[in-house]
């Protein structure tokens, strides 16, 4: 059995060596090349809405927000200029304290909001970001609370009907 756990762990580790940092968020959304994929279209242009309900545990970051830099990064290494990669997330449930300052997070959760340097670096790159204003009231979470570049919107499903008529389409993961 302890032969089995150690050849799956160094099975599991050189996967995990396949990945590396982007060039457009560096710290966060690591990587893999795909060797024999198929080709993204010349011009290709993407306009995608992510969905994020699920708060980070404290102490880490929210795996979704970190799929965004993911996103980014790869299209970006596929050839896809980032002037052609529009994404917008839109956060309810309890994720809106993933959005809060370190202030309010620290009440919560007793630790700072390590969302706050991912939040910054996608703000940076054109990523916009909606939080549902219905969830944001049950957890008395107001505009005040919220961090730089963070819109508070009606509700998450106002700001997805609204992104849809933009053209977004929802990213499903």
């Amino acid at each position: 059995m302890t032969v089995f756990l150690l050849l799956l762990s160094t099975s599991l580790m050189a996967q995990l060596d396949q990945f590396h940092a982007g060039q457009v968020i560096k710290d966060y959304g690591k990587i893999a090349e795909v060797k024999g994929m198929e080709a993204l279209p010349d011009g290709a242009r993407f306009k995608v809405v992510f969905d994020v309900s699920k708060a980070a545990e404290p102490g880490g970051v929210n795996r979704s927000l970190d799929s965004v830099a993911r996103f980014i990064n790869m299209h970006v290494a596929s050839g896809v200029s980032l002037e052609r990669i529009d994404i917008a997330v839109v956060v309810h449930g309890k994720a809106v304290f993933d959005m809060v300052s370190n202030e309010l997070y620290q009440t919560k959760n007793h630790d700072l909001n390590h969302n706050t340097p991912l939040i910054k670096a996608l703000s940076e790159k054109g990523v916009s970001f909606r939080v549902c204003g219905q969830s944001a009231t049950y957890y008395e979470v107001t505009t005040t609370d919220l961090l730089p570049n963070v819109k508070m919107a009606l509700s998450a499903m106002t700001a997805h009907a609204l992104l849809q008529q933009q053209g977004y389409s929802l990213n499903p993961f």
